[in-house]
């Protein structure tokens, strides 16, 4: 082929490539690396409300177990300070503390702390990015004091005392009303035998009817008996006073509605949406079963099977309910658990370039949404699985920080070695010298993209300043060359009629050298206008193609004569050589066959490749010849086949 017009060459076939390449792909590399380089690499996933959990609980704000009023508390919180302020939230704490009873309070403090620390720790985080903005070294922040703060670790101490109080009256209340209530028990016994009027009678044992019920709590050991030894001595006093049917009935009447009454809502909580509200309920009731008189001795027992009947389903469910939570926990601390390996092992594997961690950082992004779908582990190990997942968290962005502290440096000397190639563009973009300079510039191009990235703030900057540099030399050398475009519409027109030639040849007599010499007179043919060159390029090549397609079909014609001619001198030294020859073909069938899936998985991996295109092409070029000597392969076995017949 002929030497081309080298100064036309560079300009058309190497410069312009280069130049549009570098703007391409310089920014998205930069903007790659200016988000790591200016990330505060906090993870995606919104664990506020568990930071903030850990937070209280670092500052003391913690409490012990639930007790049994607390958790039957009417009244629960729920986004009591969902939208306050902080001062908004204390002032609405302090409200509760005097105008509601301590034990009803325990909900809406777990809340007040968490919605509270979920805004101090975002109003600490940007003090501290503030800080380090305006030069401050991240290990010496401090954070400021926080007046709000002060004021709920003391509103919370202030609950806490009267929480504790309120835990250690709590017994002695029930003492004393035990006493309380044996000491009505010894009343009622008194009005058995008693020589008052029955009218005075009666209502002395309403009296005491009602101071029994009005009487609070007793302790938990004491209440089946208790409730027994009551009830046995109200029936003794019917027995005894031996009051008119006609009352005894009415009275016995009004206890069997209300029992019934009991018996129905029992028996309605099954419909009770939640298991821990019905089972609460049911303790009420049950409260107020005790607290009905007898029935008539014919219902009395009907009557209690029923209620306990509905009281054991609800108890049942109850008890389902959590040993399910419980079960579901335990099996949540193990999924942690295995969230939290995954993590540590991200932190010691060996990242040494951004691609490995940025990869790695969407893989902890993923093991993060996954924890926040993981409900919450058995009380006494949700903080500390949660601890131990957030320092693996850390302990990886601490890492990949450094990882960019370096990169931040290399973009530094990257930004130096481009101002050089700047200031060296610069200096020749007034050249008149065509070739050098273009083979010069070239080069500052290819030396351009083997710098690594800067940093964003700088990038687009810098590159406009390269760019601008390398556009006025090739501006002033197109208007040099304007006046080629004669020769060029010349060159095309040859072409053409070089074109409708090859696409009329016919090959297969003059085989290869055919071919050449198309190639070669297309070779001494100079450029063409570069609108139209890609256009005729095509069509060149489709031509080529075709005549190598016939020249191969002709070549595949005279190889199988040739083989059926092997194949004639193979029978005369008998069926051992035919066989050894036939399983030489079966062995490069195989051969073939694995190569081609080799290179059809291989188009896979091109695909995330920078130069996919040119590379997807190449290998199904070389699967298509494959297939094409598989297929011819075959065919030979065919006839090996065919001639043992």
């Amino acid at each position: 082929m002929a030497t081309e017009n080298p100064t036309l060459s560079a300009l058309e076939e190497q410069v312009s490539p280069v130049v549009a390449e570098d703007a391409q792909t310089t920014p998205e590399v930069v903007e790659t690396a200016a988000q790591t380089e200016t990330s505060e690499e906090a993870p995606e996933v919104d664990f506020a409300d568990e930071e903030a959990a850990l937070a209280a609980q670092d500052a003391g704000l913690e409490l012990d177990e639930e007790t049994a009023e607390e958790a039957a508390a009417v009244g629960a919180a729920e986004e009591l300070f969902a939208g306050l302020t902080k001062t908004e939230m204390l002032d609405r704490f302090a409200a509760m503390l005097e105008e509601r009873p301590v034990q009803t309070l325990r909900r809406a403090v777990e809340e007040l702390k968490v919605a509270f620390y979920r805004i101090r720790r975002a109003e600490v985080e940007a003090a501290r990015r503030s800080f380090v903005e305006h030069g401050g070294a991240e290990e010496q922040f401090v954070a400021p004091t926080d007046e709000a703060e002060s004021r709920l670790k003391e509103l919370f101490r202030l609950y806490r005392q009267r929480r504790d109080a309120f835990i250690a009256n709590l017994d002695q209340e029930k003492e004393q009303n035990l006493k309380l209530k044996l000491a009505i028990i010894e009343e009622l016994k008194e009005l058995i035998g008693s020589d008052e009027t029955l009218n005075h009678t009666f209502a002395k044992f309403r009296e005491l009817q009602q101071r029994w019920k009005e009487t609070g709590l007793v302790p938990q050991a004491h209440v089946k008996d208790l409730w027994e030894t009551y009830n046995l001595h109200v029936e003794n006093f019917y027995a005894f006073i031996k009051i008119n049917k006609e009352l005894r009935d009415l009275d016995l009447k009004k206890n069997y509605e209300l029992k019934v009454s009991l018996c129905e809502q029992a028996e309605a909580l099954v419909l009770e949406p939640s298991v821990v509200e019905a089972f609460h309920k049911l303790q009420k009731l049950h409260d107020e079963w005790r607290e009905t008189g007898p029935v008539a001795g014919e219902f009395k027992e009907s009557l209690w099977e029923r209620f306990k009947a509905a009281s054991s389903r609800i108890n049942k469910a109850h008890q389902d309910h959590f040993e399910t939570l419980k079960a579901e926990q335990v099996k949540n601390l193990e999924l942690k658990t295995e969230l939290c390996v995954a993590a540590e092992e991200l932190s010691t594997q060996p990242l040494t370039t951004r691609k490995e961690w940025n990869k790695a950082s969407e893989r902890l992004l993923e093991i993060q949404k996954t924890w926040k779908t993981i409900g919450f582990a058995p009380k006494k190990d949700n903080n500390r699985i949660y601890e131990r997942f957030r320092e693996a968290c850390n302990r990886f962005f601490e890492l990949k920080r450094g990882f960019y502290a370096d990169v931040k440096s290399e973009m530094e000397q990257n930004l130096q070695l481009k101002q050089e190639l700047c200031a060296q563009a610069e200096a020749l973009s007034q050249s008149e010298d065509w070739k050098k300079t273009t083979d010069e510039l070239i080069a500052l191009q290819a030396r351009w993209k083997e710098v690594g990235a800067v940093s964003r703030r700088h990038s687009d900057q810098i590159w406009k300043r390269f760019r601008a540099a390398c556009d006025a030399f090739f501006e002033r050398k197109a208007a040099h060359f304007a006046s080629v475009d004669d020769a060029h519409t010349q060159n095309l027109t040859q072409k053409l009629a070089l074109l409708e030639e090859m696409e009329a040849a016919d090959v297969k007599a003059g085989g290869y050298e055919v071919i050449r010499n198309f190639q070669r007179r297309w070779g001494e043919i100079g450029f063409v206008p570069i609108k139209q060159k890609d256009a005729i390029q095509k069509r060149y090549k489709a031509a080529v193609d075709r005549l190598f397609e016939a020249l191969r079909g002709s070549e595949r014609d005279r190889s199988m004569g040739r083989f059926r001619e092997k194949l004639s001198a193979m029978k005369g030294g008998g069926e051992r050589r035919m066989q050894n020859e036939r399983e030489r073909l079966y062995n490069k069938v195989r051969q073939l066959e694995q190569e081609i899936a080799l290179l059809e998985n291989n188009i896979g991996f091109f695909s995330k490749s920078k130069n996919a295109e040119a590379l997807i092409a190449d290998v199904k070029s070389k699967i298509e010849r494959a297939r094409e000597e598989m297929q011819s392969t075959i065919e030979k076995v065919k006839l090996i086949d065919q001639a043992a017949e």
